[in-house]
């Protein structure tokens, strides 16, 4: 009988919800990693269910099925396991309850919304991959109203600082004194990818809420509130791609 080949350790431990595939290999550098009480050297090395794994010498329990919550975050939080200047984190005001989680993608401390949580660092992959195809939406309040001429830079794609910035949809939704509501949609997500663009066009931001990620909305959520996604719609969703717009 040919031997269980198995699967690399770092999907496996992203999957077990641990860490991203890229913390786990910066794991197996730092030696925090052992198999059947062996330090696992290479994050190709392939690990059964059958066998012992640790992370800093605790048991890492086989993955359990993919989940996936819907999670409103609110502004004042970073979206990072740990952080090194102190700052309250997401992961620190999480509901009691909840597993081991990771984030999909981040929103940064000063912004609000959905964020999207879950067990299964595979499945946090495929959907924040600009090739999954997911349309982000957010609600944005800007310093003054864009012009129509620069909305439409935006949607034929804009470099700011050398970054290239792919389509992003933006309508003006209400105009005030001084400043404005706008909804943008974008599928790349870059990081801080709106702030920098309507920085660019000499309109800072001062509130940002996304309010969609693919077919997941924030609904009625309030800041701090966790629902989770049916497993049933989730199954649907596994490995689909979205249908990106003409």
């Amino acid at each position: 009988m040919a031997a269980e080949k198995g699967e690399r350790v770092a999907k496996y431990l992203a999957r077990a919800g641990v860490a991203s595939r890229r913390e786990v290999e910066r794991m197996v550098a730092a030696g925090r990693i052992t198999l059947d009480g062996n330090p696992v050297t290479s994050p190709a090395t392939c690990v059964t269910p059958h066998q012992r794994i640790t992370v800093d010498g605790r048991p890492v329990a086989a993955a359990e099925p993919g989940r996936l919550w819907r999670y409103y975050k609110p502004r004042g939080l970073v979206t990072t396991a740990r952080d090194p200047q102190g700052r309250p984190t997401v992961f620190d005001h999480l509901p009691k309850g909840l597993p081991r989680v990771i984030s999909v993608g981040r929103l940064d401390r000063d912004s609000e919304g959905l964020l999207l949580l879950t067990n299964d660092g595979a499945l946090a992959r495929e959907l924040e991959l600009p090739s999954s195809g997911w349309e982000r939406r957010y609600r944005v309040r800007v310093r003054g109203c864009p012009s129509r001429d620069a909305l439409a830079r935006l949607r034929r794609g804009i470099t700011v600082g050398g970054m290239r910035y792919g389509p992003i949809e933006a309508t003006v939704e209400r105009k005030m004194p001084g400043n404005s509501w706008l909804t943008v949609a974008l599928r790349e997500g870059k990081n801080r990818e709106v702030r920098r663009v309507f920085d660019h066009l000499g309109h800072p931001v001062s509130r940002l809420f996304r309010v969609a990620f693919g077919p997941f909305e924030l609904g009625a959520l309030e800041p701090g509130q966790v629902a989770e996604v049916p497993p049933a719609l989730l199954e649907n969703l596994k490995g689909q791609k979205a249908e990106v717009r003409r």
